[in-house]
């Protein structure tokens, strides 16, 4: 019996729902990936998969071994990458993490170039707002907004800086009258990301003046085209990046407050930062990306 084929066959069924799906993936008849999971099954002694003529799913001892056998793969994939990776060129499979709107904004409209210069690597691109554990997500590279310190778990690279604008629409400025100063903003409606303390402070500085302000409001959320969209309709006032709203601005859409400051929320450094494990310093396809962001993605920040 091929082992690990057989493995391979059984983790695509359990993934895929059934065994049509499964050989559709690996491009091999319905019958052969049938007769792998059986010879496994019966090498084992146990059944794997509970199956009922519409679905296949695990049993109690098919879900055990199913994780053990998915590392197991996962692993050999990684271990003939990261020897492919030593090579001229860069190749194999890139998971990257980007926060959503960055990944949307300043990524992906440059992703067509990345794959046309560097065709053997497989990139895996995941946008979320939560930040990765490199280990347990499997993240080869995750590219965050801030600064992070590296340590022995991870090593941190900056990447380049960008400017956030306390920004509101001139619908919300007709209405509720426009701050002259960072002091006057506690009497206006503050929109805010979700992190960090609950209270959040907004901190200005002009030389060397730092005014740290306590802001309120009805809204906040984790997305920050959300965000956006709530300041471009009106609902307040926000603090927001400039890769996100520069173009609002120039249109009008959107007026910028308090010119002569620069703000950031929480003291949060306005840095796009590349975190990434020890294991993957060298790595032609984590420094392949890397010089990607910093090429297509920094005139944007």
């Amino acid at each position: 019996m091929d082992k690990f084929g057989a493995l391979a066959a059984f983790v695509e069924v359990a993934e895929a729902g059934g065994f049509s799906s499964a050989a559709r993936r690996l491009n091999l008849a319905t019958s052969s990936v049938m007769r792998s999971v059986d010879t496994l099954e019966a090498s084992l002694g146990t059944a794997l998969l509970n199956r009922t003529t519409r679905h296949v799913t695990l049993s109690d001892a098919g879900t055990h071994y199913y994780l053990r056998a998915k590392k197991l793969l996962d692993d050999m994939a990684d271990a003939d990458a990261s020897v492919s990776d030593r090579g001229d060129e860069a190749s194999g499979p890139l998971r990257v993490s980007i926060p959503v709107a960055f990944g949307w904004r300043c990524i992906s409209p440059y992703i067509g170039l990345f794959l046309a210069q560097y065709p053997k690597i497989e990139l895996d691109l995941v946008l979320s707002d939560s930040i990765a554990d490199l280990v347990t997500e499997r993240i080869d590279l995750a590219i965050r907004l801030g600064e992070a310190a590296s340590t022995t778990d991870a090593i941190s690279r900056s990447l380049g800086s960008f400017q956030r604008f306390v920004v509101a629409s001139a619908e919300y400025l007709a209405t509720h009258g426009n701050p002259n100063t960072p002091d006057e903003l506690s009497g206006h409606h503050c929109l805010r990301f979700s992190y960090g303390p609950e209270q959040q402070l907004w901190t200005f500085c002009r030389g060397s003046d730092v005014i740290k302000i306590a802001v309120t409001g009805r809204f906040k959320t984790n997305n920050s085209e959300v965000l956006r969209e709530a300041v471009l309709n009106g609902a307040g006032i926000a603090v927001l990046p400039s890769w996100l709203v520069l173009q609002d601005i120039q249109a009008g859409k959107l007026t910028k407050l308090f010119e002569d400051f620069d703000v950031t929320p929480n003291n949060v450094r306005s840095v796009v930062s590349a975190i990434y494990l020890p294991t993957q310093r060298g790595s032609k396809r984590v420094n392949a990306f890397i010089d990607f962001v910093i090429r297509f993605a920094n005139p944007l920040v």
